[in-house]
């Protein structure tokens, strides 16, 4: 029998393509593959911003410090020192803005909008006029302005290093460009007391070489400190002006190459998200206290007997070592990573114990503890370690905990609720600045909190999932 052919009908597939398996040109496209690249320029990037922040926390911190010889010269009262201060916080009101315009416009134009802030304060605050009442308001319109670049200096850190570094060097980077403006408060400490003199009614110490300390000699010191911070300001501008992108031409990860969400849907969820939250508080609660009472820790530490100048170096090396072991525990944490959770808890069970020492210790004549100079050095400066060094770590942590939230809308909603709570206290220091030991109890009191809160959070690691398990 011969072969016939085939009809038509038989030539049709038993499936139909609908119901068959899908075929290799059917399957989903693979996720797009990112080439990631790292200059060498993010380095300057890095610098410049880092800089910055340590020149905004600088001036800042200025007045604290100097308190008594600021009264002096200028006629300032305890209440006048809490609010110059204040203006850090305060300068965290329009935060949204400056958050917008990140998130619009890139770091680039926040940045300069931010330089260009600080430079005009420190213009305004450096005009040498003879009349006091005049030249007292243009010092305080000097600081708002200078606050007013908090917003961008103080939480666009994180965004910088997801922008142009590498996964394993964001923490550390988040680390640098965060805490140097914690650096330039710690600086503050030590300049301004070794530079300005302390009144003739007060003790001086052996490595003084300021003068004597008359009030004009104050003023002229003072002002002297003051046109040295806008030199350098001013050349900090020029050069963010010159060269600052906003982006490097190629992502470093696929993290930094994401999309993300608008800014309205980035509030909505931030504000909708019980755990940002909880984790938010844990943070702004005892960053905010420490800033605020290390703002007036002159104030905190005289009835214990300490010199304007001996209360600098504790705040000088409180803020310092915060600063190195923070870099050191970010690094750690680029290396052995999924663990900001226990490096945080172990952070503020640190600090919770060595405020409490601290605080004993300024009560010895109720708690009969030894009280001496090294015990105060010791446990004051433990509490600033442990709280400074943890900022860069909680920032990680937010950033996993909320992506796709952009960086710089994160950080500076926390930054905000950590400024507003230090606006808060010092609002309170203006009626209550005759005894001020309550600060040192709400600085207790805000470790203990934030560990709590800590203890029952769930970490998740969006960010770090993208970018372990999609193909760079």
């Amino acid at each position: 029998m011969g072969a016939a052919s085939s009809t038509e009908a038989e030539r049709e597939p038993l499936l139909v393509p609908s119901l068959a398996e899908p075929s290799a040109q059917q399957q989903p496209p693979p996720p797009p593959i990112v080439h990631g690249r790292v200059y060498r320029r993010r380095w300057l990037v890095l610098t410049l911003f880092s800089l910055l922040g340590l020149m905004q926390g600088m001036v800042w911190n200025f007045w604290g410090p100097i308190q008594n010889s600021a009264a002096h010269a200028y006629g300032f009262t305890k209440s006048d020192i809490a609010v110059l201060v204040l203006w850090g916080p305060v300068g965290f009101a329009p935060w949204l803005l400056f958050m917008w315009l990140m998130d619009k416009r890139g770091l680039r134009a926040s940045l300069l909008l931010s330089a260009l802030l600080m430079l005009l304060g420190s213009i305004l605050r450096s005009v040498p006029l003879s009349e006091q009442p005049l030249r007292r308001w243009l010092i305080h319109g000097g600081q708002l302005l200078n606050g007013l670049a908090g917003p961008t200096v103080m939480s666009a850190g994180p965004y910088l290093s997801t922008t142009w570094f590498a996964p394993d060097q964001r923490a550390t980077a988040t680390a640098v460009a965060s805490l140097l403006c914690y650096l330039g408060g710690a600086a503050s400490f030590v300049v301004g007391p070794m530079v300005v003199p302390a009144p003739n009614n007060t003790q001086q110490t052996v490595f003084r070489t300021a003068g004597v300390g008359s009030d004009a000699a104050i003023r002229d010191r003072i002002q002297l400190v003051m046109y040295a911070e806008l030199g350098v300001i001013a050349v900090l501008f020029a050069a963010v002006l010159l060269y600052f992108p906003s982006r490097p031409p190629l992502p470093p990860s696929v993290a930094a190459a994401s999309q993300r969400l608008s800014y309205r849907s980035s509030i909505c969820r931030l504000l909708s998200n019980f755990r940002f939250l909880m984790i938010a508080l844990a943070y702004a609660v005892p960053t905010g206290v420490l800033a605020g009472w290390s703002g007036v820790l002159d104030m905190v530490l005289t009835p214990a007997k300490v010199s304007q100048v001996d209360a600098g170096w504790i705040g000088f090396w409180s803020i310092v070592g915060g600063c190195v072991f923070g870099i050191a525990m970010a690094k750690f944490s680029d290396s052995i990573r999924g663990m900001l959770k226990l490096i945080l808890v172990l952070m503020l069970a640190g600090a919770s114990l060595a405020s409490t020492w601290f605080t004993l210790t300024c009560l010895s004549q109720y708690t009969h503890l030894p009280s001496t100079a090294a015990i105060l050095y010791t446990s004051c400066i433990l509490v600033g370690i442990f709280v400074t060094s943890s900022v860069p770590i909680f920032f990680e942590l937010f950033i996993e905990t909320v992506y796709p939230v952009p960086e710089g809308i994160t950080c500076g909603v926390v930054t905000f609720l950590g400024n507003l709570v230090t606006g808060l206290m010092l609002f309170f220091l203006t009626f209550y600045c005759t005894e001020v030991s309550w600060l040192n109890w709400c600085l207790v009191g805000s470790c203990l909190f934030s560990l709590v809160l800590l203890l029952f959070f769930r970490e998740t690691y969006d960010r770090l999932y993208l970018d372990v398990f999609v193909s760079v």
